[in-house]
């Protein structure tokens, strides 16, 4: 049984979220709370196994419970939201900074065409969320842990030429997306591609979060673009998104891959397609194995890739599958990888 504390300042809305977690047998409410100081005292005495939080209450805001929640009890925490407006969706994922895991929407009311659908992703992601353990979390990993570098070290095995990069991410991704593109120069040489896994209706919010930490331009990617250097392309909602010869995007309509759409695995595979071993990837944090097997072609190719550690990661599902398979080059920790990117594309130019 999935114990769950229930955190938002609406009576009416609050008592909607109970009424849709407990319709799930394997789920229990424990708790409700309407502000985010009754939050704080609500998972000192519950310890609920995960919390799903609103954002603008009174007194304390989603954000900064959510940060104190982190610090005294580390429990999962769904972000649940009303809006999808990109400026506030921004300010939402602030509180992923702060250890919160997913941002999903409000799931649509009862009798609304959406009402089934939404209500099960609600409860399918607190079942995964339940499935995570917080104690230790990226940003308390130990800065100096030592770094994996294989052969990828020697200049003789690296590509003569980087063309592009792509970075594939999930569960906890968010947070380590921020730390590398706030460390990339403005002057940043190729083009970066991202595929981060998440709800609907976040993508154009989560690329303004990103943006307000990066010198570099950061967009939603749009069909028939070409890709610029020193620019950041985030994949859109249920869109495959890869790349053609000559350097543009394409977004297609075509089917999940691992469950999913847009997937890491589609991206990774166009890659090889076109770039070959020109390619610097790699998989951050989350669960499943979306785009490993195709990180190891890449690898094969003779493209420089990399997993993130597992002591960094919220979730070692993706990179873990990744380095079990062989193909990371480099296991790197999120405050190592930008230092890399920025090595390996100012090679042999």
């Amino acid at each position: 049984m999935i114990r769950v504390l229930v955190v938002e300042d609406s009576p009416v809305v609050r008592e909607f979220l109970v009424h849709v977690l407990g319709s799930d047998p394997d789920i229990r409410v424990v708790g409700t709370a309407a502000d985010g100081e009754e939050a704080l005292e609500a998972v000192s005495s519950m310890r609920p196994d995960v919390v799903t939080m609103d954002i603008h209450m009174p007194r304390l805001d989603g954000m900064e419970t959510t940060r104190r929640i982190m610090e005294t009890h580390p429990t999962p925490i769904v972000i649940v939201t009303g809006s999808t407006e990109p400026h506030q969706v921004a300010t939402t994922f602030r509180a992923m900074e702060a250890g919160a895991l997913a941002v999903l929407r409000r799931p649509a009311g009862l009798g609304h065409a959406d009402h089934d659908s939404t209500a099960r992703e609600l409860v399918r992601t607190v079942k995964l969320m339940s499935e995570v353990k917080v104690v230790r979390r990226w940003f308390r990993a130990r800065r100096d842990a030592a770094v994996a570098r294989p052969e990828a070290a020697s200049p003789a095995r690296l590509p003569a030429k980087v063309e592009i990069v792509a970075i594939g991410a999930s569960t906890g991704g968010p947070p380590v997306l921020q730390i590398i593109l706030a460390a990339l120069p403005r002057d940043f040489r190729v083009p970066v591609l991202i595929v981060q896994h998440m709800a609907s209706g976040f993508v154009q919010g989560f690329v303004e979060w990103l943006a307000r930490s990066s010198a570099l331009p950061v967009h939603v990617a749009t069909h028939g673009e070409y890709l610029l250097s020193g620019h950041v392309y985030v994949a859109p909602d249920e869109l495959q998104m890869k790349v053609e010869h000559g350097g543009r995007i394409v977004l297609a309509s075509d089917g999940p891959e691992n469950g999913l759409r847009p997937s890491v695995s589609c991206l990774f595979r166009s890659l090889a397609e076109v770039y070959g071993g020109a390619v610097v990837a790699g998989l951050l944090t989350g669960m499943g194995r979306d785009g490993a097997e195709e990180l190891k072609c890449l690898r094969e190719k003779g493209a420089v890739t990399f997993a993130q550690d597992k002591d960094s990661s919220v979730v070692h599902g993706m990179p873990g599958e990744a380095i079990r398979l062989d193909a990371a080059t480099l296991v790197l920790s999120p405050e190592k990888i930008a230092p890399v990117l920025i090595s390996l594309t100012n090679h042999r130019k």
